[in-house]
């Protein structure tokens, strides 16, 4: 697996989710269809994708179930209510139940977001897995963990406030792209402030994979 490989999945699952949904609203909107049912299309595809991929992989990773248990509920709400601006709340609410479940996660013995930074940290190189789980018992790895957590915890809060207060007071046409763009530039933000923590992590487990070479050598 090389460096890039993880960063390069993660980016295209948002490419995915992000332009085919806003794709998807706009074409129906030309069309001549309401706000609702183009917003009701466009979140067809994401919840197919989340629903297809736990069929395929037959895992429940808990963060994708706390998104997609939040996805149904929040539509069935807006078919229940039929608001477009209940729609594009339901996105902006899950990424808020989301933020909360890391952040509450983060002082467990299992932070959510740990089994996400793995593969990042780890590079898929096997003496740093290694390093990984020797440092799992590791008091000062696991807090740099924790508090990556606890920073995309607050980060997916922050952001799921201020997308609900626009949903509810700015254009539905309007909110349908500015939406996205709150959700990706916060998005970005939390990458790189937790990335600066999570480069603690990645030094501890340079030196431990280093430290064990010497030692086998």
């Amino acid at each position: 697996m090389t460096t890039n490989q993880p960063g390069n999945a993660l980016l295209k699952t948002l490419a995915i989710d992000i332009a085919v949904p806003i794709g998807t609203y706009y074409a129906l909107h030309a069309l001549g269809a309401s706000d609702f049912t183009a917003l009701a299309a466009s979140g067809v595809f994401p919840l197919a994708r989340t629903l297809h991929q736990f069929a395929k992989e037959r895992t429940l990773n808990s963060l994708a179930l706390v998104v997609l248990v939040t996805n149904v509920v929040g539509m069935l709400l807006t078919f229940v209510t039929g608001d477009a601006r209940m729609m594009i709340a339901k996105d902006s609410l899950g990424s808020g139940i989301t933020g909360l479940v890391i952040l509450a996660s983060a002082f467990t013995a299992t932070p959510i977001m740990t089994k996400t930074m793995r593969p990042f940290l780890t590079r898929g190189n096997a003496a740093r897995e290694a390093a990984w789980e020797r440092l799992g018992r590791n008091g000062k790895f696991n807090a740099v963990l924790r508090r990556c957590s606890v920073i995309w915890g607050i980060g997916f809060v922050l952001e799921s406030s201020a997308r609900i207060a626009g949903a509810f007071t700015l254009p539905v046409s309007t909110m349908v792209w500015l939406s996205t763009v709150l959700f990706a530039g916060s998005f970005a933000v939390i990458m790189v402030v937790s990335g600066k923590v999570a480069e603690q992590a990645g030094k501890m487990i340079a030196a431990e994979a280093a430290e064990r070479t010497l030692v086998a050598a």
